[in-house]
């Protein structure tokens, strides 16, 4: 199998191109090597490669920046997965992309399903879904899988910002109304990987572990396994103002996936544990 990975500096990429590997040969271009804000660029990259195989895991993920530098946000999130799809369906291949929990309204305590109407509430949120839709409208032998509070033992993340925080402060703010799942990226990649090989059939899928909490809740267990003792004081979103605008439910039903794998997913706890014993142990 031809691999096109992109995205392979991210937390998600990381993990993909290690995992991805048994199942053929991976490009993996850099930013130095393929500027993905340039739509000839790339076009001429995949024809170039020529891959029957392209996992998308490039993003503008920076959700506040989004606001600000809407064209930026848009190529690279709704731009970048047309023209992929488009690659894709002209040449048989078969593209694998991510989605976000921010594509959802965030109202209610009832989790999301793929079926569940959408409607986001920052740009950032509208980008990833017109990149959805894209994607779908196009017709081509897709995967996408929509994720939420994607952490892991690198880059820049949650649990790290928590670790760091927690060496200096005794007592740290955290936003306790908003409501998902922490998803490590190590699961993201494990999971792609089972279904690539396993041929899933094409469409949508909400992939997290099981279980829900709050950021409140996410960075109190992370000081209880890391042994530290700062306080997490619970506040409202009202109190932590930003340039977009959160969804307050993030849960997401992954019993389609689940299904179709014949898999049970993870705690998120249970990864949580994992993650962290990773990070601490490099």
């Amino acid at each position: 199998m031809n691999i096109l990975l992109l995205g392979k500096t991210g937390q998600v990429g990381f993990e993909l191109y290690r995992t991805l590997s048994p199942l053929g040969s991976i490009t993996a271009p850099g930013r130095e090597e393929l500027n993905l804000m340039d739509e000839q660029a790339v076009n001429q990259f995949l024809y170039k490669i020529k891959p029957n195989l392209v996992v998308n895991a490039a993003a503008w993920t920076a959700v506040d920046s989004a606001e600000g530098q809407k064209v930026e946000a848009e190529r690279l999130n709704t731009g970048l997965a047309k023209q992929l799809a488009e690659y894709a369906a002209a040449n048989n291949a078969r593209l694998v992309h991510y989605s976000s929990d921010y594509v959802y309204p965030g109202t209610g305590e009832t989790p999301w399903q793929e079926v569940s109407s959408t409607g986001p509430l920052s740009h950032y949120g509208e980008t990833k879904l017109k990149g959805d839709q894209a994607i779908e409208q196009s017709g081509v032998d897709h995967l996408i899988f929509r994720t939420s509070w994607v952490y892991s033992a690198r880059g820049t993340n949650f649990m790290k910002s928590m670790l760091r925080l927690a060496e200096n402060k005794t007592e740290l703010n955290i936003v306790a109304d908003q409501i998902g799942t922490p998803t490590p990226a190590r699961l993201i990649a494990q999971v792609t990987t089972l279904a690539i090989h396993n041929r899933l059939a094409k469409g949508l899928y909400h992939l997290t572990p099981n279980g829900e909490t709050s950021w409140h809740g996410f960075a109190k267990e992370i000081f209880h396994l890391a042994g530290h003792r700062t306080i997490a004081a619970p506040i409202p979103t009202s109190a932590y103002p930003t340039p977009a605008q959160r969804p307050l439910n993030s849960r997401m039903e992954v019993r389609k996936l689940e299904q179709a794998l014949s898999i049970e997913l993870p705690t998120w706890r249970s990864q949580l544990e994992q993650t962290l014993n990773e990070y601490l142990e490099q």
